[in-house]
């Protein structure tokens, strides 16, 4: 069997990275306020390189 790996792209790398973000500032948000907002901040941070990214592909 040959197994073929694709390499993620910068633009997939950052938008996994980007809904583990926002999922886990969803659950904290139940249990610590600050936490989930530090969380969410950065996340939002990332979408805007995500943003980016994809306005220079297309």
């Amino acid at each position: 069997m040959f197994y073929w790996s694709k390499d993620k792209s910068d633009l997939e790398k950052l938008q996994k990275r980007y809904c583990r973000l926002m999922k886990s500032s969803y659950i904290i948000a139940l249990k610590d306020k600050e936490k989930s907002d530090n969380l969410n901040e950065e996340a939002n941070k990332l979408l805007m390189e995500i943003k980016k990214l994809d306005h220079q592909q297309s």
